[in-house]
């Protein structure tokens, strides 16, 4: 092969397109995880502390409209459907990241879907003054909608934006900002704050501001240079977008890139779901992302999550601290997300994704022992603890934040909006199907639930170790080019233009 000449010939462009941190690209990538996956994170926790008092909301409402007091199975069931309502929404919304993202952009795709989180922030807040529980479970769709979609177009826009040397640490930043919506909405979930009587409909509303601050300031920032180019055709307005974000004026050589990517992308047109999943060049990449996500939502956080309170009151916590202990989780959760960030870029993607996944199989695998023997053995309820606290770490420097940054590098422009939808739909759908099925097997199998969580890490991280190449520093055309070996299609080289390439066969797809 004569690569060796055109290595050499992109020295050049290797190192030019080494991007800093600007003012703008933090600014934006900061602005877009709060605005957005902040409030992912905050309503997944927000309903947790409130629980009594928004259930006694429901039995009053009720007692009021009917003169008798609901029934006990009717509340287990209307509250269950509270919670469950959110990851529903959230698969609503990833079916809606395809069509939206494509023909309103990713800034657009992001400024309308804060109009799901205000409207849901006033239904909310507004529920117990208009005395309906009813309003609160639609507004549980319709923020989850809105959770849907920002969980994916975050990392599609910010992935979009980022050099290729900052694109992992500016990746992981939307999943910083949800532990961190997470720990917020515990905070304010205390007690002594907002999770009493009083406080609760405050507290469920104030998942709006974040959407208003966003709404108020994201227009002044640019769009995605790589959806204004390959998309809409528009280079001067793409050039525009990469000087505001790089902080300097010599932006030839990533216009460059995404020209060549575009022109190896001409033949295919843009993928919709369909052509995605029935097209052989992207086969392995499509299952890649597919077993990420489910080992992400599969592996058990949110059961580690709910047998915590029970672990550390076995080990001696008094009932009025858990609450405490479960923020200081929360926290932990946010430090080693943000350790994630800074070495995401050193370690590479592969190595965290490894680490993360095999020290949340190793907890799970531990904690089934201590959660069996902790009546006969004194020091395993402090085992226990241990292996929440490892699982989590685990789970935050890999498992949670890697799958969606590993989307955007998997995928070239017309492939990604497609791509994230596939990926989107399956986190909500396994992140609804653990908390509808967690509690039969939690009834049925008690600790020993963590054993089957065990073996899906296990399953996750062979396929990641022998699958899933290492994409760190390289450039979108370099990543399709080691995954077109993976999927056995031919590249055909063109000689005049600097990594371009097409996929031969299977070029069918929706024109």
């Amino acid at each position: 092969m004569k690569l060796k000449g055109k290595e050499e010939e992109s020295s050049d462009y290797n190192e030019g397109s080494k991007g800093k941190m600007t003012l703008s690209l933090a600014l934006v990538a900061l602005l877009s995880a709060f605005g957005s996956s902040f409030q992912y994170g905050y309503n997944v926790s927000v309903i947790n502390s409130p629980a009594p008092y928004m259930q006694d909301f429901y039995n009053r409402t009720y007692f009021n409209r009917n003169g008798v007091p609901m029934d006990s199975g009717f509340q287990t069931l209307l509250w269950s459907l509270t919670v469950s309502m959110y990851p529903l929404g959230g698969l609503f919304g990833s079916l809606m990241v395809w069509p939206l993202v494509n023909n309103c952009g990713r800034k657009g795709t992001l400024l309308i879907n804060n109009l799901f989180s205000v409207a849901a922030a006033i239904l909310m807040g507004t529920s117990e003054l208009a005395k309906t529980f009813e309003v609160i479970i639609l507004s549980r769709v319709i923020i989850g909608i809105y959770a849907g979609l920002a969980s994916n177009v975050v990392p599609m826009f910010l992935g979009e934006m980022s050099p290729k040397n900052l694109r992992g640490a500016i990746g992981v930043v939307p999943q910083l900002f949800i532990t961190l919506g997470i720990l917020v909405a515990q905070i304010l979930g205390l007690n002594s704050i907002l999770g009493n009587a009083k406080g609760w409909p405050m507290l469920l509303g104030l998942t709006g501001i974040p959407s208003l601050i966003q709404l108020l300031i994201l227009p002044f920032f640019p769009e995605s240079p790589r959806y204004l180019l390959i998309q809409k055709g528009n280079e001067e307005q793409a050039r525009q977008a990469l000087r505001k974000l790089r902080g300097w004026d010599d932006v030839d050589d990533e216009i460059e890139e995404m020209r060549q990517e575009d022109q190896s992308e001409k033949e295919e047109g843009h993928f919709s779901v369909l052509s995605l999943c029935t097209f052989r060049g992207l086969r392995w990449q499509l299952i890649s992302i597919i077993v990420m996500m489910m080992g992400q939502q599969l592996s058990g956080v949110n059961a580690v999550f709910y047998y915590a309170d029970r672990i550390f009151q076995s080990a001696g916590v008094d009932n009025n601290n858990v609450q405490y202990v479960t923020v200081s989780i929360g926290a932990i959760n946010v430090v080693m997300t943000l350790i994630a960030v800074f070495i995401v870029e050193s370690l590479g993607r592969r190595i965290l994704l490894l680490a993360g996944f095999g020290l949340c199989c190793v907890s799970c695998a531990v904690l089934t022992l201590a959660l069996n023997l902790q009546t006969t053995v004194s020091w395993m309820s402090y085992l226990s603890i241990v292996c929440v606290i490892v699982y989590i770490i685990g789970h935050a420097i890999g498992a949670s934040p890697i799958p969606f940054v590993m989307i955007t590098e998997m995928f070239l422009q017309s492939s990604r909006p497609a791509a994230f939808m596939v990926g989107g739909s399956v986190h909500w759908l396994c992140n609804f199907t653990v908390g509808l099925v967690f509690l039969y097997m939690e009834a049925g199998l008690g600790p020993y639930s963590f054993l089957i969580f065990c073996a899906i890490c296990l399953a996750t991280i062979v396929y990641i170790f022998f699958i899933v190449p290492e994409t760190k520093n390289k450039t979108f055309m370099e990543i399709n080019r080691i995954m077109a070996k993976r999927n056995k299609v031919e590249i055909q080289e063109d000689k005049e233009e600097l990594k371009d390439f097409h996929i031969v066969p299977g070029r069918q797809a929706e024109k």
